[in-house]
C-alpha cells in the first residue's frame, strides 16, 4: 500500500481563500465524487475515463485498488475517532472488467473495528447510470489497518474539513 494513511491535503496559505474540501487529491483528481463518508459506510463513485484506463480501455487495477485503500483508510480515520492510521495490507480481487465510458461505485464498510486493527471489505461495482443500480462485480478488496496513533496537530484542520464535509452527505 502506498505508504500509509491518507494525508491532508495542505491548508490554504495565508491571504488565500479557502479552497473546496478534498478529501482525497489523487482519487478525487481522476474524478472519484464521494457519496458517504461515516464510520459504518465510505462510499463513491468514479466515472471510467482514459484517465483511469490501462491501454485496452478497462479500468487500470491500480485505479480499483487506490478506491479500495483510500476508502477503507477514510472509513478507519472516522471509526477510530480521527486518529492517525497506518495501511498494513491491501489484498485485493478482480473479477470483472469496467470498461470506458462506465460509472463505478466503491463502497467500503467495516469487518472488524478493533482498538489497534481494523479490516475492511471494499466492494467495487458496475452500475447503471440511470438507476444507479448495481450491474456487475468489479473487484473486491479486503484492507488491514493500524488504527489510533497519536495524531499531529497539523491533522486537525482536515479533521475539521471531514467532518465538515461528511455532514454535507
Amino acid at each position: 500500500m502506498g505508504g500509509g494513511a491518507t494525508g491532508p491535503p495542505s491548508p490554504p496559505a495565508e491571504g488565500e481563500a479557502a479552497k473546496t474540501f478534498v478529501v482525497d487529491r489523487g482519487l478525487q483528481a481522476l474524478g472519484f465524487e464521494f457519496t458517504r463518508v461515516t464510520a459504518g459506510e465510505v462510499a463513491g463513485r468514479l466515472p471510467v475515463t482514459e484517465t483511469c484506463c490501462q491501454p485496452f480501455d478497462r479500468l487500470n487495477g491500480g485505479v480499483s485498488a487506490l478506491m479500495a485503500e483510500v476508502t477503507a483508510s477514510i472509513g478507519c480515520y472516522v471509526a477510530s475517532g480521527y486518529r492517525r492510521l497506518a495501511g498494513v495490507q491491501l489484498s485485493i480481487n478482480h473479477v470483472g472488467p469496467a470498461r470506458l465510458g462506465d460509472v463505478v461505485q466503491a463502497t467500503a464498510t467495516p469487518i472488524q473495528l478493533g482498538r489497534k486493527i481494523q479490516v475492511w471489505e471494499v466492494q467495487i461495482w458496475r452500475i447503471d447510470p440511470s438507476t444507479s443500480e448495481r450491474k456487475d462485480l468489479v473487484s473486491t478488496a479486503r484492507v488491514t489497518l493500524l488504527a489510533n496513533l497519536s495524531t499531529p496537530q497539523v491533522m486537525k484542520n482536515y479533521e475539521e474539513g471531514l467532518k465538515k464535509f461528511s455532514s454535507k452527505l
